[in-house]
């Protein structure tokens, strides 16, 4: 049996953290954060494509390679979910379920960064967790493919 591909993306600066704002992001790097990932995802027993990109148009593209090849999407976007309706509207053509996350709690923050468009493409929002927010989303993505291939 082919184990199910989640794709794990992120948008830009998360290759800064643990050197930006600490304070806020916490001190795990993007690698540790990665490790996460996988380590999730061979509890669950799935693939991960995990990626991150400062370019907006690279992750358009990615999620549109996402269509066909993925069961689900967890999706960083960062700042670029705050201003870009271009990854909203290839979130919503892949026909994918997508959780979004965010490792700061967005609402106790700068009044901009309460909203994303993004989130009107997701099933469902993490934020605040850190980089465990990212766990929590791959277990939620795994549940639903479980629920909809006993179906």
């Amino acid at each position: 049996m082919i184990r199910p591909m989640i794709a794990v993306l992120n948008g830009p600066n998360l290759n800064m953290l643990g050197m930006r704002q600490p304070e806020i992001y916490g001190h795990a790097t993007l690698d540790d954060l990665e490790q996460v990932c996988i380590q999730t995802a061979e509890r669950l027993d799935v693939a991960i494509d995990f990626r991150q990109t400062n370019i907006e148009g690279e992750l358009v593209s990615w999620i549109q390679e996402c269509r066909g090849r993925a069961r689900g999407i967890v999706i960083n976007p960062a700042a670029y979910g705050h201003t870009s309706i271009a990854l909203l509207d290839a979130l919503l053509a892949t026909g994918l379920p997508t959780v979004e996350v965010h490792i700061s709690n967005i609402h106790r923050r700068d009044a901009f960064r309460h909203h994303t468009y993004t989130s009107q493409a997701a099933i469902g929002v993490i934020c605040g967790f850190g980089v465990r927010g990212y766990a929590l989303a791959l277990q939620a993505l795994y549940d639903m493919i479980e629920d909809e291939d006993e179906q």
